[in-house]
């Protein structure tokens, strides 16, 4: 049996994780996106990871329960609204069905679970009510903020001072604060915000970093084994989700904190905040679900990843490499000692950190090998073994011809893409999915395999 070494934090080491004897059961939480317009590339990328790394837990013989938040409570959801004109919750209602939608589009399937802000109050109302019981937080006129220096181990997880620490809330509740490094538990309702939930305080809403604690939790108040997100949201809003837990519960939040690292675009940190983003669905669109996966596990999770045209190129031209190598295998092995060998250094690379790149060189050295003459008739099971545990096992899907009508729509979409006209490239790929087909895009045009 393998031993699975993960990352604890940026600056901590490895941490082993407990053999599938010794816990059966392993609880993944990560933190989805704020919902307030549809998802980018970089938004997607803990997604990948962290499905992936529950495929590959499960590969190894561990029971994972892996949940995926979404946070449809949140400031930049109102301000999104309003300037949009509409009703926050209808906002934050379209935004998470277009998440759904996107992500669903990868083709890794969904999360386990898959809890909401606005759905969990109830729980958020009683995690911060035993905050302030506990002196950990305090109440002042509708506000309730979390008392930073009654945790003694703040800063631990990013490895921070507590002196040199800012929550980044601006001059928002500094008149109501005992410390200004204290941060929002509950919000009181503001004027012109639309949406608003009772409390013992008053009527308002959850604070960000509440929401994560109170969702990650199960209904015996028991934290995770991982707890993964993305590089940006270590501080404040991990350090605080820790805090807050530790405070409440007097045990961690999390075992193992997983971060991964920022996809960069055009050498910036890609952030719906700044603009300069490429929305998942117009990638999706023009590169294909298996490219934009290949691309996402392209590199360790913890480093960043450069999104560029040529990037994707390149992760579609190894996607077209794989899908023709996987249809000229046959069933059977005749070097299956051999091909057992690269298997296992494919899986040895994944319990070295879910090292990802590393499993993907050797998958390449076999598709050389699968070249020469010796490996003509290598069978393709282990292949569609590793291939199914980096979400990839569609590569392998048999050739199929399509309907007439089915391939007019695809040529249409093709013509779409190539003017850049995502919107009715998406269009036209919804028409041809309720035909029962899904059409793909590759190096070399696009392929069409029914659903």
């Amino acid at each position: 049996m393998r031993e699975i070494l993960l990352h604890d934090t940026p600056e901590g080491g490895l941490a082993r994780l407990a053999t599938p004897t010794e816990k059966a059961d392993l609880r993944i939480y990560a933190c989805g996106p704020t919902v307030y317009s549809r998802i980018h590339i970089g938004n997607a990328r803990p997604f990948v990871v962290f499905s992936l790394l529950a495929r590959f837990l499960r590969h190894e013989g561990y029971g994972v329960e892996l949940a995926i938040n979404i946070t449809d409570v949140n400031d930049k959801i109102y301000d999104a609204a309003r300037a949009q004109g509409i009703g926050s919750e209808r906002l934050a209602a379209e935004m998470s069905d277009a998440y759904i939608a996107d992500t669903g589009a990868l083709g890794l399937g969904r999360p386990d679970h898959e809890p909401k802000a606005s759905e969990t109050i109830g729980p958020i109302v009683e995690y911060i009510r035993t905050l302030i019981d506990g002196g950990h937080a305090y109440a002042a006129d509708g506000d309730v903020y979390f008392r930073v220096r009654s945790d003694r181990s703040y800063g631990r997880l990013s490895h921070r001072s507590v002196d040199d620490m800012d929550q980044g809330e601006g001059v928002e509740g500094a008149d109501r604060k005992e410390d200004p490094l204290d941060f929002a538990l509950w919000k009181a309702r503001k004027e012109g915000e639309d949406a608003a939930w009772p409390s013992p305080w008053g009527e308002g809403r959850p604070g960000w970093h509440i929401e994560c604690s109170a969702m990650a939790e199960d209904e015996r108040h028991q934290g995770v084994d991982i707890h993964g997100g993305g590089l940006d949201l270590l501080f404040p809003h991990h350090e605080n989700e820790a805090s807050q837990t530790r405070s409440a519960r007097g045990s961690e939040l999390a075992t193992i904190w997983m971060h991964n690292g920022m996809i960069q675009f055009t050498g910036e940190k890609m952030a719906k905040s700044v603009g300069n983003i490429a929305p998942l669905h117009e990638v999706l669109d023009q590169y294909g679900a298996e490219a934009v996966v290949m691309f996402l596990i392209s590199g360790h999770y913890r480093q960043p990843l450069a999104f560029s045209e040529s990037a994707m190129q390149q992760a579609q031209a190894n996607v077209a490499r794989i899908r023709e190598a996987g249809r000229r295998l046959l069933a059977e092995a005749d070097s299956p000692t051999e091909l057992e060998r690269v298997r296992d250094r494919f899986f040895d690379a994944l319990a070295r950190d879910f090292n990802t790149a590393e499993a993907l060189a050797v998958l390449n050295e076999w598709l050389r090998e699968a070249n020469s003459p010796m490996w003509d008739a290598v069978g393709d099971s282990h292949l569609r073994e590793m291939l199914g545990v980096i979400g990839l096992e569609s590569l392998l899907a048999p050739a199929a011809q399509a309907p007439a009508e089915v391939i007019a729509l695809a040529e249409q979409r093709d013509r779409a893409r190539a003017e850049r006209d995502f919107a009715a490239a998406d269009e036209l790929r919804g028409k041809i999915a309720s035909l029962g087909w899904e059409v793909r895009d590759g190096a070399q045009g696009f392929e069409l395999l029914p659903l």
